[in-house]
C-alpha cells in the first residue's frame, strides 16, 4: 500500500538518546545576539575530536560523539540548507514566512531544483524534461501551493493521453482525473522561479559543501577548504552518497545513522530527437504523450517532450525522454560522474531495443534519432521510508528533509520541506530551552516504498487499479 501523508500530521516528540556529547558553547554564556554575519572566516580548531566517522556501516556511524549546542538562539537565526531541490526550496520559503532567514546550496550548474531538470539544447532548440516527468496534487496544501503556480503560468494541467503500454503495442489510456500538472516550459523553471520574489533567502550555486564544523555554538559549512558561513542551524536536503559522506563526521549520529538506512534505485534516462514523429505502420502517429512501460526490461517510462510542452504548434523535431527500469540500471550502473563510452552506448541501444519492443515495431525498424543523450540518476527514488514528514536532532541544530520521508513525488518533496521550515521555526520561537519535545524522527523504522519506477502520482495508481479496465484500449499495427 503506498503511503500518503497530509500537511495536518503531527510531529510527536521523541525522546533523546544520552550518548557521548561535544557540547559546543562559550564562556560565559553570552546574551541573545543578533543575527550572525557570514564573515568568510575559517574557525581555527584546537584539540578537535574526531567524531569517529565511518561510511561502512550504520553502526559505526552510531559510534559518532553527538554534538550538542547550549549556545542561546538568537533573536535572528540563519539557517544552511544544503540541497536546491523542491524539499529544500520550500523548507527555505517557508522559513521565510516565519522570518527566518537561510542560505540554499547547492551543485545544478544549470539551475536549482534537483530531480526537476530540464535540458535545452540549442540552437534548434531541443528540450527535455530529463527527470521528474509530471506530478499530481492529493494534499489541501500542496493542492493550494499548486494553484499558486497555476495563477503565476509556472505550471499548467498536462492534457495529453498518458497511460499504461504493455509490451508488443498494447495501449491503454489513463482517466484524466486526477489532474496531472507539468511546468509550462519544463520543470526546472519551476524551481528557479520560486525564489525569484523572496528577501530572506541567499542562494550560492554551484557550491558542493563538502564538511560540516560545529565550533563556537554554531555550524561552519566549507567547500573543499574554502569556507562559505556559518550558521545557527543547519537542514540537509540531499541524500545518497554525497549525504553519507557528508555526515559521515560531523556529530550527528543519530541523523547519519537514517539518511544511511534510505535505499536509493538508479535509472538511466535517454534523450533522443527525431525528425519525423515516431509513427505506427500504416496508421500515423502514436495515440498518446507519455506511457508508463510493462513487460519491457530496458523501459519504464517514455514521453514526447515535443507535444507535452508544445502541443500540436510545433513543426520542430520531436524530443522523447525514455527512463529505463530500475532493474535495468541497477545492472548496468556504473559511476555517473564518469560514464564509460562503452556502457553509454551499451544502454543506449537497449533502450531504444526497448523501446521498439514496447511499440510492436519489427526489430531495427525505428528511427535513427539525430539526437541523443544517455544520463544516470544514480540516486534516483527511495526504495524505503520513515514515514514522517522531517527529522529533527534538536541538540545539534540540525534537521532533514526530502520526498523519501513521505514517499518518492514532487508533492511529498515540498510537504517535508514545509514540515521541518515550521518544526524549525517552532523550535527557534522555544528559544531552545526544552530539546526533548523537538526531538522528530531520530529513531523511526523503516518500511518498503512502492510505486511506480520513476515514482509515486497520488490519486493515480488508485485509479489506474480500479479504473483501467473499463477504458478503451488500443493495439498498435506492426
Amino acid at each position: 500500500m503506498l503511503c500518503y501523508f497530509h500537511s495536518s500530521l503531527i510531529l510527536q516528540p521523541l525522546k533523546i538518546h544520552k550518548a557521548l556529547t561535544i557540547v559546543c558553547s562559550t564562556q560565559p554564556k553570552p546574551p541573545p545576539r543578533k543575527r550572525p554575519t557570514v564573515d568568510g572566516q575559517r574557525p581555527a580548531f584546537r584539540n578537535r575530536k574526531n567524531y569517529g566517522a565511518s561510511r561502512r556501516s550504520i553502526q559505526k556511524t552510531l559510534k559518532q560523539e553527538q554534538v550538542t549546542f547550549t549556545t542561546p538562539i538568537p533573536d535572528d537565526p540563519i539557517v544552511g540548507i544544503i540541497g536546491g531541490g523542491m524539499a529544500g526550496l520550500a523548507c527555505a520559503l517557508y522559513l521565510e514566512k516565519r522570518g527566518v532567514r537561510s542560505t540554499v546550496f547547492d551543485t545544478g550548474v544549470h539551475g536549482l531544483g534537483g530531480r526537476m531538470g530540464t535540458r535545452i539544447v540549442d540552437p534548434q532548440p531541443l528540450i527535455f524534461d530529463h527527470a521528474a516527468q509530471f506530478f499530481t496534487a492529493s494534499d489541501p496544501q500542496f493542492a493550494g501551493l499548486v494553484q499558486g503556480w497555476l495563477e503565476q503560468g509556472l505550471v499548467r494541467e498536462w492534457q495529453g493521453t498518458i497511460g499504461e503500454l504493455e509490451v508488443g503495442g498494447h495501449f491503454v489510456p489513463l482517466p484524466s482525473s486526477p489532474p496531472r500538472y507539468i511546468g509550462v516550459n519544463g520543470m526546472r523553471p519551476i524551481a528557479d522561479s520560486l525564489l525569484s520574489q523572496t528577501r530572506m533567502i541567499n542562494v550560492e550555486r554551484p557550491c558542493w559543501i563538502s564538511k560540516l564544523e560545529p565550533f563556537n555554538g554554531m555550524w561552519h559549512l566549507s567547500e573543499n577548504g574554502k569556507p562559505c558561513g556559518k550558521f545557527d542551524a543547519i537542514v540537509i536536503a540531499h541524500n545518497g552518497k554525497c549525504a553519507n559522506r557528508l555526515l559521515g563526521s560531523s556529530g550527528l549520529p543519530l541523523i547519519a545513522g537514517q539518511m544511511k538506512r534510505l535505499e536509493l534505485s538508479s535509472i538511466w534516462a535517454l534523450l533522443a530527437a527525431f525528425e519525423d514523429p515516431l509513427q505506427i505502420p500504416g496508421e500515423g502517429a502514436f495515440p498518446f504523450e507519455g506511457a508508463f512501460v510493462r513487460g519491457v526490461d530496458s523501459i519504464s517510462w517514455m514521453a514526447n517532450n515535443t507535444k507535452k510542452l508544445q502541443g500540436s504548434h510545433s513543426n520542430g523535431p520531436h524530443c522523447w525522454t525514455f527512463l529505463s527500469t530500475a532493474a535495468y540500471a541497477k545492472r548496468n550502473k556504473v559511476p555517473q560522474e564518469n560514464i564509460p563510452n562503452a556502457t553509454a552506448e551499451k544502454v543506449k541501444a537497449g533502450m531504444l531495443l526497448g523501446v521498439e519492443e514496447a511499440l510492436g515495431l519489427p526489430k531495427g525498424s525505428l528511427q535513427k534519432p539525430f539526437y541523443t543523450r544517455i544520463q544516470l540518476w544514480g540516486a534516483a527514488l527511495p526504495t524505503n521510508t520513515p514515514g514522517i514528514p522531517c527529522i529533527f536532532d534538536p541538540l545539534g541544530r540540525a534537521g532533514i528533509c526530502g520526498d523519501w520521508l513521505l514517499g518518492s513525488n514532487l508533492e511529498s518533496a515540498a510537504l517535508s520541506g514545509i514540515s521541518l521550515a515550521n518544526h524549525m521555526a517552532d523550535y527557534f520561537q522555544s528559544s531552545g530551552g526544552r530539546p526533548e519535545e523537538f526531538a522528530v524522527g531520530l529513531r523511526n523504522q523503516f518500511q518498503p516504498l512502492r510505486g511506480h519506477d520513476i515514482g509515486q502520482f497520488p490519486g493515480l495508481e488508485s485509479q489506474t487499479q480500479t479504473q483501467m479496465p473499463t477504458q478503451q484500449s488500443y493495439q498498435f499495427a506492426t
